[in-house]
């Protein structure tokens, strides 16, 4: 929404509030609009009914004693701590996927991410089994692979709103934390986390690749991103002795001599996790039929 107050009295005023209520505040989003959290009086009766802006000048008032000139919002929304997750994801012909098998409060603006990717994982699984190709348990590896990853993601927002707090054990680990957040490798850990870019789906035993998606690698065609939209299997070889045979109405093969890809060749899902990283050919149809079913004749 758009705001008529100066920043600077909007940076006092907010600076004002912390010191009793964390889960306030106004950010600039460009463009003239901000974002702005305030907290509500208490858990709305009926979900249904939209918030209102003159509930949320109401309660900007209340906290800060102004209403920051808000107006012109182009989205109102409440959200709550509530944080639950299915038991299953799939039961017979019935899945879940994003809001409707995990939901949880938006700290870190984790759960749209969380939800395409609850999608796209399932997307290419059922199009298999529509397609009559999808080796046996393949729909059976939503649920196992999804079902941590939104686990994690409850159990990591949890811990967020639990620093929230303006009680005493909030602050010291608040404290705690923005120390430990000097090292490298706590930001490494909790980049990664946040962000769902070092997921890694327990694909068994091998390759540090193994599970985890590839990265946005540039090749002689152009970056691999692009060459995975068509969403079928791909197979990277820098050794230019493999093959697909067999697999190549679902998988395509590339040749390419990129350095920067740490194995001498990778089998992608068409989610772009690695299925398979070596050099054996046997190994690798073994991997083929695992994932992408029967070869053709």
């Amino acid at each position: 929404m758009e705001v008529t107050a100066d920043p600077e009295s909007i940076t006092a005023a907010v600076a004002e509030v912390h010191k009793t209520q964390l889960r306030f505040g106004l950010a600039p989003l460009g463009d003239g609009t901000w974002r702005v959290v305030v907290p509500a009086d208490g858990v709305a009766e009926d979900r249904a009914v939209p918030a209102t802006l003159d509930d949320f000048k109401r309660q900007l008032r209340a906290f800060a004693g102004t209403d920051f000139g808000v107006h012109a919002p182009r989205w109102l929304s409440r959200f709550g701590d509530a944080t639950r997750q299915a038991e299953r994801y799939r039961v017979g012909r019935v899945f879940l996927a994003g809001d409707a098998a995990h939901i949880h409060p938006p700290t870190g603006g984790q759960g749209l991410n969380l939800g395409i990717q609850d999608a796209f994982n399932l997307g290419w699984k059922l199009a298999a089994a529509v397609d009559g190709w999808a080796p046996e348990g393949l729909l059976d590896t939503y649920e196992a692979e999804r079902h941590p990853v939104g686990a994690r993601v409850l159990e990591n927002t949890r811990a967020q709103m639990a620093l929230l707090g303006a009680e005493p054990g909030p602050t010291a680990l608040r404290e705690l934390f923005s120390k430990l957040m000097d090292f490298e490798e706590v930001n490494r850990y909790i980049t990664g986390m946040i962000t769902a870019v070092d997921v890694r789906y327990d694909l068994g035993e091998g390759h540090a690749l193994l599970g985890r998606r590839l990265r946005d690698l540039p090749l002689k065609q152009g970056r691999l991103y692009e060459l995975t939209h068509g969403g079928r299997g791909l197979l990277l070889d820098r050794t230019g002795r493999l093959s697909a045979e067999g697999w190549a109405d679902r998988v395509d093969h590339v040749v390419d001599p990129c350095e920067q890809l740490d194995a001498p060749a990778v089998l992608l899902r068409p989610d772009g996790h690695v299925a398979w990283a070596g050099e054996d050919q046997e190994d690798l149809r073994g991997a083929l039929r695992a994932w992408f079913g029967a070869p053709t004749a």
